[in-house]
Formats: C-alpha cells, sequence, structure tokens
C-alpha cells in the first residue's frame, strides 16, 4: 500500500503542501526505516487551515443536525469497509500489532462517528414555562472553530474520538496529530471529505509543539481538547486560558489495580495483562500499580511469568500472529529502559524480562518487577512502556489509601468476587474511569476521562456533547414589561 501521503496537510477540502516547512521522518518502529516524509506546517498553512475552517463553520452549523448524523454515519461506514487498509497503515505509523489495530483502532474511530452521528439530530434545547406565561428556550450552538491535539499511541482513534462530537455540534476543527505518528489522521480527514463534509469542516496540519502552540493561541480558535502527557496538558491548558478558551485534557496516568485474594486469577492475570502489556504499555490508562492482597502474591506471579513466557509473540506487526509490537521509537525505548534500571537499582525484584531483544526494531521485553514499594519511581512516574509493579497489601483500607496516593486519577480498577465490595472500592478510588473485574475497556457510549491531574473534562459518550458546545438561554416575556422608573 501507498505509504506516503499525498501532501503533508488536508486542508479546504484538498491535499496542500508548503516545502518550506522543515521534513518530519516517519519511522516504522519495527526496522527503524524512514517510510514516509511529511512537511511541518509554515505559518502560511496554519493561517489557511484557520482561515478554511473559519469559514466552513457558519454554513455547517446552519445545517440540520439530521444531516451533519448521516455524514458522519457515512464516514464510519467507510472506515469499516477500508478498516484492512487503515489498520495496516497504523501499524507503520505506530509499530502496534496489526492483530491489535485491526479491532482497537479504525473501528473504534468508526464507532464515533456513527455514535455522533446518530446524536447530532436529537441535539436540542428545552422549553421551560414560567409564571404569567412568560418562558424560556434554550439553544444548543456550537462553539466554532475548534483545535484538537492528538498523542502518538491511538492516531486514528483520537483524530475520530475529538473531530465526531466537534462536528456532531457544528464546529468545525483543525487537527494536529503527534509528529510521531502524522499518517493516521489525513486518512481521517481525507474519508470525512469524501462523505460529505464540506470543504473545510475537518483539516489536519502536521508538526510540533511551536505548530501547536501557534493553533492555540490564535484568537478565533474557541476549544482546544488535547490528549498528551501532563506538562504538555499544563501548558497547553494555560495558553488556552489567556483567551478563557474552552478545553478538554485527556493526560497521563499512573493508575492502579487492586487485586482481593478472593478474585478469579486467570481474569486478574489477563486484566493486568491488558492494563500494562497492550499496546506495549503506551496506553495512558494502564493500570501500572498492580496491588495484590499477599494472599495469592505469589500464585499471580507465577501465573503471570507462565503466560507471558508462553503466549507473547514478538516479531513482525504487520503479521496477524504477532501480539507484542515494538516501542514507537528508540528514543521513548531508551526512556523505558531507563525505568527498569531505576527499579533494578531501588530495590525492586524483577521478575520477568527486563531486556531488550537482540532484534531490529525498537523492541522491550515485557517486564515485570515485585516488592515494589510505593516511593520507588517505578511506581510514581508514568513509564508509558511495558512495565507491570506489583505492590502487596493486607487491607482493603490500605489498598484504597495506597492506591489513591497519587497525583494522578486517570483510571482504577479493582478484580474481586465480593461485588459489595467491588462497589465500594470503586466509590473510593480517586479516578474518572474505573473499572470492575476487568481493565482499559473503552466503549464510545461511556465517559472517558480523569480527575486530578489526569485531566479536566470528559471524552465520548453524551457528555462529550457539552464540551463540544454551548447552551443559550431565551427568555421570551408575554406580559407588559414594568420598571421603577
Amino acid at each position: 500500500m501507498q505509504i506516503q501521503p499525498t501532501a503533508s496537510h488536508f486542508i479546504n477540502g484538498a491535499y496542500v503542501e508548503d516545502t518550506a516547512g522543515h521534513f518530519i521522518d516517519v519511522v516504522y518502529p519495527y526496522t527503524g526505516e524512514v517510510v514516509a516524509k511529511v512537511h511541518s506546517a509554515t505559518p502560511a498553512i496554519i493561517e489557511q487551515a484557520i482561515a478554511a475552517a473559519k469559514a466552513a463553520q457558519a454554513d455547517w452549523a446552519a445545517r440540520s443536525g439530521v444531516e451533519r448524523g448521516r455524514i458522519l454515519r457515512r464516514a464510519a461506514d467507510i472506515m469499516r469497509d477500508r478498516n484492512h487498509d487503515l489498520s495496516v497503515l497504523e501499524t507503520y505509523d505506530t509499530g502496534k500489532p496489526y492483530q491489535e489495530t485491526s479491532v482497537a483502532d479504525a473501528t473504534s474511530g468508526a464507532d464515533a462517528f456513527e455514535y455522533f452521528g446518530g446524536l447530532a439530530g436529537a441535539l436540542t434545547g428545552e422549553h421551560i414555562p414560567l409564571a404569567g406565561g412568560d418562558f424560556v428556550y434554550t439553544r444548543r450552538e456550537a462553539l466554532g472553530l475548534c483545535v484538537g491535539i492528538g498523542a502518538w499511541n491511538y492516531p486514528t482513534q483520537i483524530a475520530s474520538w475529538k473531530g465526531a462530537p466537534a462536528l456532531a455540534c457544528g464546529n468545525t476543527m483543525i487537527f494536529k496529530p503527534s509528529e510521531t505518528t502524522p499518517l493516521c489522521a489525513l486518512k481521517v480527514a481525507e474519508i470525512l471529505y469524501e462523505a460529505g463534509a464540506p470543504a473545510g469542516v475537518y483539516n489536519v496540519v502536521q508538526g510540533l509543539g511551536n505548530v501547536g502552540a501557534s493553533l492555540i493561541t490564535d484568537p478565533r480558535v474557541a476549544k482546544v481538547s488535547l490528549t498528551g502527557s501532563v506538562p504538555t496538558g499544563k501548558k497547553v491548558y494555560a495558553s488556552a486560558a489567556e483567551g478563557l478558551r474552552h478545553v478538554t485534557m485527556e493526560l497521563g496516568g499512573k493508575s492502579p489495580i487492586i487485586i482481593f485474594d478472593d478474585a478469579d486469577l486467570e481474569n486478574a492475570v489477563s486484566g493486568a495483562v491488558l492494563g500494562n502489556f497492550y499496546s506495549t504499555g503506551q496506553v495512558c490508562s494502564n493500570g501500572t500499580r498492580v496491588f495484590v492482597q499477599k494472599g495469592i502474591k505469589e500464585a499471580f506471579l507465577n501465573r503471570m511469568s507462565e503466560r507471558l513466557a508462553s503466549g507473547v509473540n514478538m516479531g513482525d506487526p504487520q503479521d496477524p500472529d504477532t501480539n507484542f509490537g515494538p516501542m514507537v521509537s528508540e528514543n521513548q525505548r531508551s526512556i523505558v529502559q531507563g525505568y527498569i534500571e531505576k527499579g533494578k537499582a531501588e530495590g525492586a525484584r524483577l521478575v520477568h524480562g527486563g531486556g531488550t531483544p537482540e532484534k531490529e526494531g525498537f523492541f522491550i521485553e515485557p517486564t515485570v518487577f515485585a516488592d515494589v514499594t510505593d516511593d520507588m519511581t517505578i511506581a510514581r512516574e508514568e513509564i508509558f512502556g511495558p512495565v507491570l509493579s506489583v505492590l502487596d497489601f493486607d487491607t482493603e483500607e490500605e489498598a484504597i489509601r495506597r492506591a489513591n496516593d497519587t497525583e494522578f486519577g486517570l483510571a482504577a480498577s479493582v478484580f474481586t468476587n465480593d461485588l459489595t465490595r467491588a462497589h465500594r472500592v470503586s466509590a473510593a478510588f480517586e479516578a474518572g474511569t474505573c473499572y470492575i473485574n476487568t481493565h482499559n475497556l473503552a466503549p464510545v457510549e461511556a465517559p472517558f476521562g480523569g480527575s486530578k491531574m489526569s485531566g479536566v473534562g470528559r471524552e465520548n459518550s453524551k457528555l462529550a456533547i457539552n464540551h463540544y458546545s454551548e447552551m443559550k438561554t431565551v427568555y421570551v416575556s408575554m406580559n407588559d414589561v414594568e420598571a421603577p422608573f
């Protein structure tokens, strides 16, 4: 398939190039080879994108929700029809195995367009009767031009998760993907235009942080939605606040998984695998602090080691049999290696993995540490790699207190067969997205987002509509106006 895009940017319904922007290499994580190049957006490209999105917004918002929704649902159908090619491209972009991208990336994007396409026609206000015949009605209105800034781990999904609710509400969008994974968002824009979205409604520009900064500080931008790290989120939030722009921040985490000794062991191990090694550990909501009650600690560690030893198929990510791919970049692998060395140096017990396979590509072994304490670096900082830390505990109260002892609050999960305890622990978690007897599932119907330093606002579900629209109140008087003079 063609990996090199037609041009670097998609603006006003067409691919656009400006070779004055510096080159960004697209490196395939499996081979380390440069498989495509794009140019970073110049000031002229940024202005072209903003002008196009701003010009298209009024007409798009004036269309009925049913019409907008029809286009989004058509885009969902196209994405599903092209799932194979989109998944192959996602694998080239990120290095994630095709076995994963074929069921979790473009499919998730299609779900978002279908879901919000279905909601678009139902975005109405309400009638509020008042005494004496007066009444109030409300209108749900678009914010205007929205800017989406994506992370590198789920480029198709994030471009869709931000675009779908924004467009359903009548906004237009400029999306800047991560410079590490710039290819997939272009296909999202192309599909939306093919599905009938007018030129300028959804645009993609490439670039580093300076491009994002130019977008989020432009006075014509009404809303900024970021998926990224906490340090980046702080900077973007501060910049957006200067113009009192609406924001959604989906940031990082150091999420806990609490496993009680009455839990189903196989399910608990499966949940920890999903919460640590899916996408080679490059998931913001990963449950990397695994609190295991002492009674089953060694059984958990033994079963986890057995499954990793026999079940991990590390290799060519385009091979459907491969289930564990490389890290997204050499730099990210080096960061993870540094954390593994810190874990060893600070006294954690290495139970499994920890090494770098002697093969091309940015591979690193799935790694399990035991006897981890709350103050160790690997238990405090987000690693964003396949490193699982097991911390043992005695009581429920202790586990909850330690699980919440973090600046983050994105996700949390509990494994137990005691449903009363499961709900009690979930209520006690200081996290925005919680799970009982599973981890890391994110259906479009459910809100997704964090608390504390892990974010502001929610993506997906009907709640996302509130973050991409505002309510106008109209008071209607049916009586004479009285005044004191």
